[in-house]
């Protein structure tokens, strides 16, 4: 297909979609991506995920702080088309009207349930047994425009955020392959969202990790998951901050702390932490 693509994105969740398009031959003009930011202790500057794999491609790149301030710089590309996932701006409607096939936006929930920027998170806190992928033509407002097209994913409880969001992506770029033929040539009639089910996400801090051991082990457990990497679930033990990187339920219905991180340490299991700091 030889439409003028310009891809948005810039964590990994994106990088599987723009390789499989990259793959299928599809004409990708731009990329547009995050600005560089240093990154660690030592504050070094590191490709974020889409901007590596669009220099390995050759692609040319644009890496503005608000992407506000190249609409007229994304016009004169003249796309047909705009595929986003997992930028972190909100796209102003100028752009959004430029392409002839407007853009289309690759959204880890089952739209409209979990709206906003902690989809996978919120599904993994909520013990939800399925989640999903949702194509949607963006409209002015966050995550609200109509549906294109959904898969539905079964989620177990090995699923942390780190591994289920890699099966999103990767289901997210076999969605959109899918789909995109049906869609340029109007073989795809778009879906209006129900507005009255439609729920929200919130930006997650470090501080949400933060675990409260009023909750039951079920909950906490759940957190732990929801929360590797980051934010990270924690807790303060002796006055100092541990990540709790994994735990699950034992047969007699205890949370077994499988694999922490004191501060400034590398992780450990459980055990050898509590061999040198123990509970009385």
């Amino acid at each position: 297909m030889n439409y003028k693509i310009i891809f948005i994105g810039t964590s990994q969740f994106a990088v599987p979609a723009l390789k499989s398009l990259i793959e299928n031959k599809y004409n990708i003009i731009c990329v547009i991506t995050s600005p560089d930011k240093p990154i660690g202790r030592k504050q070094e500057i590191i490709h974020l995920p889409i901007k590596k794999t669009a220099l390995e491609h050759n692609l040319k790149i644009l890496q503005p702080e608000k992407i506000s301030d190249i609409a007229s710089k994304i016009s004169d590309l003249k796309p047909d088309l705009i595929i986003t996932a997992a930028y972190g701006q909100i796209i102003p409607e100028d752009i959004l009207k430029t392409p002839q096939f407007g853009c289309l936006n690759l959204h880890p929930s089952l739209l409209p349930k979990y709206r906003g920027p902690s989809p996978i998170q919120t599904a993994i806190l909520n013990d939800d047994k399925t989640t999903g992928l949702t194509i949607m033509l963006m409209d002015e407002k966050m995550d609200h425009g109509p549906i294109i097209s959904q898969i539905k994913i079964k989620i177990n409880d090995q699923f942390n955020y780190q591994s289920l969001e890699k099966k999103l992506s990767q289901e997210a770029a076999i969605l959109l392959i899918k789909t995109l033929p049906q869609y340029v040539q109007n073989q795809i009639k778009p879906k209006s969202q129900e507005e009255e089910k439609a729920s929200y996400t919130k930006i997650l801090t470090r501080e949400d990790g933060k675990i409260n051991w009023q909750q039951t082990n079920h909950e906490i457990e759940r957190k732990i998951r929801a929360f590797y990497p980051w934010p990270g679930a924690w807790t303060e033990f002796n006055g100092k901050r541990i990540k709790i990187l994994k735990a699950k339920i034992t047969s007699q219905g205890f949370l077994e702390l499988e694999l922490v991180q004191p501060a400034g340490k590398k992780p450990m299991t459980g055990e050898e932490y509590f061999k040198g700091n123990p509970i009385t």
